[in-house]
């Protein structure tokens, strides 16, 4: 795989880039709003085709590689249904890479991973973490899950190595974290921030997939699910 437009929007920042030869040609990352709310549905289509020019227009990618969570389920449903759009309608081979996965990849590259086992970790929000754990290799050593801060850090406890953290997550819950025995890289870090360019170096290792088959990784019921089950128990609340 030569050049590869590659997408997430798992977090609050919209991350984009085109790599030719496993090298970013243009890349770029958008942060959330002042107040906070992510600007997916604002810049995502424009970053896009940034990129894209960049790297010679889109009869140039050979695929594109779109993060599938775990994440806001917003951010994923923008980001997946962007990558799905544009595949189907440049007729670009789509393949699905895990952000977790694409987080660890940028953590691996870092002086600091070295001989450690890597746990990416993003903010689920309600109090809840999601995460996963690598070996130094990229191979998959805890599938992702969403738990508590307690429930995570004694997974951690149980390890027999100091895992490096990395992550808004990681950066929220780096108490409880340190104290199971975790090392969390410094605060501003850029290894804290999902990369768009191991997005794309991900979705060249992946096998691809049809865009109808490309789905979320949400590991929990969106928000709205929960509150119509709610006021179906409840309906006078």
């Amino acid at each position: 795989m030569t050049v590869v437009l590659g997408v997430d929007t798992a977090t609050a920042y919209a991350v984009v880039a085109l790599t030719r030869e496993s090298e970013p040609v243009r890349e770029a990352s958008v942060p959330p709003a002042p107040d906070g709310r992510p600007r997916h549905s604002q810049v995502l289509l424009a970053e896009i085709e940034r990129c894209v020019e960049a790297g010679g227009g889109w009869e140039s990618v050979e695929r594109i590689a779109v993060g599938i969570g775990p994440g806001s389920f917003t951010g994923l449903r923008i980001g997946i249904a962007t990558a799905r759009g544009l595949a189907q309608a440049r007729a670009v081979p789509i393949a699905p890479v895990g952000t977790l996965a694409a987080l660890a990849r940028g953590m691996s590259a870092t002086p600091e991973a070295q001989g450690h086992g890597l746990l990416p970790v993003i903010d689920a929000r309600r109090g809840e973490a999601f995460a996963a754990l690598y070996d130094h290799d990229g191979a998959e050593l805890w599938a992702p899950l969403v738990a508590p801060p307690n429930e995570l850090a004694e997974r951690v406890s149980e390890l027999d190595s100091t895992p490096l953290a990395a992550g808004d997550g990681a950066l929220r819950f780096a108490a409880e974290l340190e104290a199971a025995g975790a090392t969390v890289a410094p605060p501003g870090d850029e290894v804290h921030r999902v990369a768009a360019r191991h997005v794309c170096a991900l979705g060249e290792e992946v096998t691809e997939a049809s865009p109808e088959a490309i789905g979320p990784l949400y590991l929990r019921p969106p928000d709205a699910k929960r509150w119509l089950e709610r006021d179906r128990k409840d309906p006078g609340g």
